[in-house]
């Protein structure tokens, strides 16, 4: 078995990984993203869509690694309680999941901006219909983004081998994530002007959850401590 100083490193270099192809990809995106403005979207996309190929496989990497941080910290926490280590790893699948049904309408612009008799006014519409398909869509998986945080946050608390206020700040990131969703679309003028106070906290959790796991690793738990189902 691996030790859970050398998971928890694991973990937490793919958690990095993520944040920087996840980041990067998006940085990207709304380069070429202009919500409401067919014409210029168009534009943007046909003037470089080499970049932005390279944007959405960036964003392909970051769902995989996504993916093995959820199954590393499975390892790491199953002694803890399997039930909630299975609930990250299927709220990841989920949320993995429809990034990639969303990057489906990112490669879906891309043939309509780089098909040559796809022109005029009706092609630019489309494309910026694909756009706005994957614009909302990621703001609805964004749900579980926040969601794998609470049973992590949980197993980070309980288990011993990291600081317990490193699992609140993960439970206060996935409430942060969740609530963003909701106030977006529920209200999308207040949802922008809360949006940021909102996020920061989500991402100062998890960028010290990033550095916690990478640098320090995991402290080895107690063998006294009873597997909590």
């Amino acid at each position: 078995m691996q030790s859970p100083q050398r998971l928890a490193r694991i973990a937490g270099l793919l958690y990095l990984a993520v944040a920087v192809f996840g980041g990067s990809a998006m940085f990207v995106r709304t380069k070429f993203y202009e919500p409401g403005d067919a014409a210029i979207t168009a534009d943007n996309l046909t003037a470089d869509a080499g970049l932005f190929r390279v944007a959405v496989a960036t964003n392909l990497a970051a769902s995989m690694c996504w993916l093995f941080t959820a199954m590393a910290l499975y390892l790491l926490f199953k002694h803890v309680s399997a039930n909630w280590a299975a609930a990250m790893v299927i709220f990841t699948a989920a949320g993995a999941t429809m990034e990639l049904l969303n990057m489906a309408h990112e490669v879906a612009a891309l043939v309509v901006a780089t098909n040559g008799s796809d022109t005029g006014a009706f092609a630019d519409a489309l494309l910026l219909l694909l756009f706005d398909l994957r614009h909302h869509g990621s703001l609805i998986a964004q749900i579980f983004f926040g969601l794998w945080l609470l049973p992590m946050g949980y197993l980070a608390y309980v288990s011993g081998m990291f600081p317990r206020a490193l699992g609140v700040f993960l439970g206060v990131a996935c409430v942060g994530w969740v609530a963003d969703t909701f106030v977006r679309l529920l209200s999308p003028s207040l949802g922008a002007a809360l949006s940021p106070f909102l996020i920061a906290p989500a991402g100062i959790a998890e960028l010290t959850a990033i550095l916690w796991m990478t640098i320090r690793g995991a402290r080895t738990p107690s063998s006294d401590r009873s597997p909590n189902r």
